[in-house]
């Protein structure tokens, strides 16, 4: 080893002892030796020893027109020199202009916007929003679902492995969450398996609360349940039962949402419903702190108590929501979605005819996952071999996630502007991770 890569060395190992001393413990990066980045450019990134990695889940799905975007870095510069802060007890050009943009894209009716920070302030908004205008309090929501780290959130969030002890909150139900794969109702068609999963939510709210709920509460895709795609046909029905017990249908599109599932601009318009409020944050302002919670215009209007968000809407972050809505727009990226998910969709396959542990591959556009199984016919999860496969794919350069109620799920989800060779090569380097985990 030279003087100049024990020096390197030296420095993430610095680092990594430095987060080890100073950092929460709960807070725990990914891999054995975790990874300390340093510098990104689109869908590359270097660590701080200067070693190059291929970045397949863009920050859990957060960096979604790429790292360091030059139309985002020259927006937030721009702003930063110019007015940096103001809090929500001034009006600012960039908040309206952010919110004028999302409307344009947004399912119809969704006519206000509420800025905050992160994803899970913005589900506290949504749910304190649906408790107010119905002027209920019980919430319902999905089995394997997740939705923030607050104290609401967490409850409403069904891992047990993500909700602390004591933080439990009276008057929140889960139902089934609509999980073929998981399923025993897997031998169904898909809209017999929708009415189901639909016919579970109803008894849930008939028979764990009160009949009178406020929201019911989804993921259009469950990201962190590892990519479950609900059957076609499930929100419609699942929008007709809340409804008709005179709640609101809450869409949670903080990791689906801005093309990523391809064709459309947010998951549930994939299903044809238009929500009565919708929350979106990660890919919004490409990895700055920005997160919005839509709603129709009387809903919104039913909050006149008093609020405000001291760093919600704050000019530096609605700058870069603004150019990375831009660069989406003129990119097209739910039709990029489209076309790089499905090369991605059809190597995925391939590995699966390929690799007897690879039980189920599933998702949409640029969100695909892998669940890894022991032996096909039980579908026994093997989180130990999804840990393995992580490692592996660190080893050939390669950044990619996990997630599954067993940690037994390879989850994927680049920026929305890979290329169709950058996305070759990333499946080039999956493909020698796999193999390195055997047939």
């Amino acid at each position: 080893m030279t003087d100049i890569e024990s020096t390197t060395t030296t420095r993430s190992a610095e680092i990594i002892a430095d987060h080890r001393e100073h950092i929460f413990p709960c807070v725990r990066p990914l891999y054995d030796t975790p990874l300390v980045l340093d510098e990104g450019s689109g869908v590359w990134v270097r660590d701080a020893d200067g070693g190059e990695y291929l970045d397949l889940f863009s920050g859990i799905l957060s960096t979604s027109v790429g790292h360091c975007h030059p139309r985002v870095v020259e927006a937030v510069t721009d702003q930063v020199a110019r007015l940096g802060h103001t809090s929500t007890l001034y009006v600012t050009e960039p908040q309206v202009q952010a919110a004028r943009k999302l409307e344009a894209i947004a399912p119809s009716g969704l006519t206000r916007t509420f800025f905050t920070n992160s994803g899970t302030e913005a589900i506290e908004t949504a749910l304190h929003l649906a408790q107010i205008h119905t002027g209920r309090s019980e919430i319902v929501a999905l089995r394997m679902g997740y939705h923030g780290r607050s104290a609401l959130a967490t409850n409403v969030t069904a891992h047990a492995a993500w909700r602390p002890l004591a933080t439990s909150i009276a008057g929140v139900s889960h139902a089934v969450s609509p999980h073929a794969y998981r399923s025993h109702l897997g031998h169904l068609d898909e809209e017999a398996m929708a009415e189901a999963f639909a016919e579970d939510l109803d008894e849930v709210i008939r028979t764990t609360t009160n009949g009178a709920p406020a929201a019911f509460i989804a993921e259009t895709i469950q990201g962190v349940a590892g990519y479950v795609v609900p059957p076609r046909g499930y929100f419609q029905r699942a929008a007709e039962i809340i409804r008709g017990y005179g709640g609101v249908l809450i869409i949670d599109e903080v990791q689906a949402g801005f093309g990523r599932c391809g064709e459309h601009w947010f998951g549930i318009d994939h299903y044809g419903v238009e929500p009565d409020i919708m929350v979106m944050a990660k890919g919004i302002a490409n990895g700055f702190p920005a997160a919005a919670t839509m709603a129709r215009e009387e809903i919104a209007a039913s909050w006149t108590a008093k609020t405000i968000s001291t760093f919600g809407g704050n000019p530096i972050s609605m700058a870069a929501c603004s150019a990375t809505l831009d660069v989406m727009r003129e990119e097209d990226v739910p039709r990029r979605a489209t076309e790089r998910g499905g090369q991605l969709r059809r190597a995925l396959e391939a590995l699966q005819e390929r690799h007897s542990w690879i039980g189920d591959v599933r998702g949409m556009g640029l969100m695909q996952a892998l669940e890894l199984v022991r032996d096909r016919e039980t579908k026994e999860p093997d989180p130990a071999r999804a840990k393995a496969l992580l490692e592996a794919a660190k080893a050939e350069n390669l950044l990619i996630g996990i997630g599954g109620h067993w940690g037994q799920v390879i989850r994927i989800g680049p920026s929305l502007l890979v290329t169709e060779d950058e996305m070759a090569e990333g499946i080039v380097r999956l493909t020698r991770a796999c193999d390195r985990l055997g047939p």
